[in-house]
């Protein structure tokens, strides 16, 4: 650090005396100003290298998982350098959905039918020009499931789509029912507790394509869903491997988290009204079961789910949901290697929440924890356009699972 610190006093003794000596702008005529705003630059500069820019740490319960992670993910020990001008927590979030691009996909749409006969929106992408995978027949599947009122339209998971195309995988995104402009033709939408859907969606891809290796990628609730799902499951699925990421594991310490005064007013608001706008559209058929007008004056997550979420899937208490809802019970008996990415800032998953400890006793787990990064934001570089830190530990995750699959056997 020493070189460091000299070199960034060199920097700004020899800029500021140019300045000064050519340009005449600044505080009394002079290049006092500019001195001041190189001196205040440098500044930031040591604070960003020093206090922001740091390693993400990586917690497993098995060494040949870690091991595994350290060799075919690089992404997983290299500095994370968030966007220097947006790097805290609640600015990462906001800006995630505008400054990143949305990268053009052509999906073909499927409806399938549910057992309580209401229909599930599947978009596939089927990647017909895959150079590294041309059979159809074998052509590696990522399932990928989005946030709690997402679609496959979301930047995010357009993005996990463009970096499977580049890899010569085929996509599949799983919409919760209602949200992706289908139908409702029963009285029933989705939950984080409830799986049945989740298993209808993978018992269809697999049987679509048998000899396809099929792995998973879920964002924020749909990273709580896929987490339920194999807890659930144990060994008996066909996923190869599961990446989650801004996954909330304790559900009664994230609502309280976005119940307090700002979060509540920056995301707690708005996504209760994006549910309450999901109900209203199919009101026709929700109504004949529930108290539509009721559910409507919710003015929280937590009171949305008490009016109608934990009603619709039977709960007799909405807390009784909440505790079912949340994935940290059901981490101990994950049989499939599951890697997962939060950020000790993410104000949806508060970093006391996060399961560390159980993650250590379960060698099938490897958590991520990088310092920032906000709910599902990561943003890098000058301008995060294009590429996010999320994004190549998807890409870099992903090709692991299905090209070096192998060395994920028998991790016990």
């Amino acid at each position: 650090m020493i070189s460091l610190d000299f070199n960034f006093n060199i920097l700004t003794r020899d800029l500021s005396h140019y300045l000064e000596n050519q340009v005449k702008v600044g505080l009394f005529g002079s290049g006092v100003g500019l001195s001041l705003v190189l001196g205040f630059s440098a500044a930031y500069t040591c604070y960003y290298l020093l206090s922001v820019a740091k390693k993400p740490q990586l917690i497993s319960g098995g060494k040949k998982f870690y091991q595994f992670l350290r060799e075919q993910c690089p992404v997983v020990s290299e500095t994370y350098y968030p966007t220097f001008w947006c790097w805290e927590s609640r600015i990462q979030t906001l800006l995630r959905p505008f400054v990143t691009a949305k990268p053009g996909v052509i999906y073909r749409n499927e409806l399938i039918k549910a057992a309580d006969g209401g229909q599930i929106s599947l978009d596939w992408f089927d990647n017909d020009d895959s150079l590294s995978h041309p059979e159809p027949a074998t052509r590696p599947t990522v399932l990928l499931l989005p946030g709690l009122t997402g679609t496959s339209r979301e930047s995010y998971i357009l993005h996990m789509v463009q970096q499977s195309r580049d890899l010569g995988y085929r996509c599949v995104v799983f919409n919760n029912r209602g949200v992706s402009g289908e139908t409702l033709l029963t009285p029933r939408t989705y939950c984080a507790a409830n799986t049945e859907d989740l298993e209808t969606v993978i018992k269809h891809i697999q049987m679509t394509n048998e000899a396809a290796p099929i792995m998973a990628a879920g964002v924020s609730m749909g990273g709580m869903m896929l987490a339920n799902y194999l807890g659930r499951k144990g060994r008996e699925t066909c996923l190869k491997g599961v990446v989650v990421f801004s996954a909330g594991w304790d559900v009664f310490e994230c609502t309280a988290s976005l119940e307090k005064p700002l979060d509540r007013f920056l995301f707690n608001s708005y996504l209760t009204s994006c549910l309450q706008a999901s109900v209203h559209r199919h009101r026709p058929v929700l109504e004949k079961c529930y108290d539509i007008d009721h559910v409507m004056k919710a003015k929280t997550i937590r009171e949305f789910d008490a009016r109608f979420t934990s009603i619709m899937f039977g709960y007799p208490t909405n807390d009784d949901y909440y505790h079912d809802a949340s994935p940290v019970h059901r981490l101990k008996y994950v049989q499939v290697p599951m890697l997962c990415l939060n950020a000790a800032d993410d104000v949806f998953s508060p970093s006391h929440a996060i399961p560390v400890e159980a993650v250590k006793q379960n060698p099938n787990l490897a958590l991520l924890i990088t310092c920032h990064g906000g709910h599902i934001g990561f943003l890098e570089g000058l301008w995060p356009r294009q590429s996010t830190y999320m994004d190549r530990v998807f890409k870099q995750f992903a090709q692991a699972v299905i090209e070096q699959g192998s060395g994920l056997n028998d991790l016990s």
